[in-house]
């Protein structure tokens, strides 16, 4: 079985992240599935952004100078969709103004929008209807404690929105996604959905929320899992280890204690601009992540690199559950 190519916010190793074209660049370059996440403004629109602050890829402290909150940053829940739309939206940029990812498209050209995520499924499903091929969603929920702290409750809205546009069923091309254990809890009980889920595992130390992701990477921690998700989302450091001996990389037992448990991995996140220690080519990550690994998806921002490699040395294998 051959890994899902998931695009990692479009393809955003070309183009900027989140950008109605990555995601139209991402789909032509054969991406299974596109990613969006999913935060709120102030009028309670869905909109697709990676963060629920926008300084840090757009033009706003020069447009909105007064609307900084005390630690200097602009979050997208002080704002209504409008007035987001009148932002220029550009490569992702360090807090000293300088570009996250230096050859890639950029800082500062260019005319790139916020978009909702209606408008987003509305795309991919126009693309689908035109192309006869079956591309997915993959949308994050953005840190639904903090929302509503921020006083609206995000979950229900996108569980509505997808029902909208037809996701309703467990056979659905669509995985939601979410680092919070229990809006996950949440959802497939208190709110009956039975769409896919997915549990994002992150550091303890990101403090992307209150859930302890060491406990969960433990194989009771996988398998007490398996009873509320169908996939985890795992940091791919979190995989392996380097040997000590030759410095190369060598597969943990996480991706077999969750095929154990009965859930797929899906890692996070290759780039060809971003090699981690142990890799010395694109091409080596995606080998050893596809066959000694044996992840079952990939995000990656370059998804026709990944594309190639995997239909070049795997061309005659299936994908894996979509």
């Amino acid at each position: 079985m051959r890994p899902l190519i998931i695009a990692h916010r479009g393809a955003s190793g070309y183009l900027p992240e989140h950008t109605l074209p990555a995601k139209a660049l991402a789909y032509a370059m054969g991406a299974d599935y596109l990613e969006q996440d999913v935060v709120a403004t102030r009028d309670d629109a869905l909109v697709v952004l990676h963060d629920v602050q926008i300084d840090r890829v757009s033009d706003v402290a020069s447009k909105f100078p007064e609307r900084a909150r005390q630690d200097r940053r602009y979050y997208v829940r002080d704002f209504d969709l409008e007035e987001l739309r009148t932002l220029r939206l550009s490569e992702r940029v360090n807090a000293d103004g300088t570009a996250v990812y230096p050859g890639r498209f950029p800082v500062g050209r260019g005319n790139f929008t916020i978009h909702t995520l209606a408008e987003e499924i509305e795309l991919v499903q126009g693309l689908n209807a035109a192309t006869g091929r079956t591309v997915g969603i993959y949308p994050e929920i953005k840190r639904p404690a903090w929302h509503r702290d921020e006083g609206i409750d995000i979950t229900p809205l996108l569980l509505e929105e997808l029902e909208r546009h037809g996701y309703t069923d467990r056979s659905d091309s669509v995985f939601v996604q979410c680092f919070d254990k229990d809006e996950l809890a949440r959802i497939r009980g208190e709110l009956g959905s039975p769409l896919r889920l997915v549990q994002l595992i992150g550091e303890n130390a990101w403090r992307e929320s209150k859930t302890d992701y060491d406990a969960l990477r433990t194989r009771a921690g996988l398998r007490r899992l398996a009873d509320t998700v169908d996939a985890v989302g795992p940091w791919l450091p979190q995989l392996y280890a380097l040997d000590a001996a030759t410095g190369n990389p060598t597969p943990g037992r996480f991706v077999a204690d969750a095929h154990d448990a009965g859930l797929d991995v899906h890692t996070y996140t290759l780039r060809e601009d971003e090699l981690p220690d142990g890799f010395r080519a694109y091409s080596d990550l995606v080998r050893f992540s596809a066959e000694e690994l044996r992840v079952d998806g990939l995000f990656t921002d370059f998804p026709d690199v990944t594309r190639r490699w995997i239909d070049a040395e795997l061309p005659t294998a299936q994908v894996t559950r979509s």
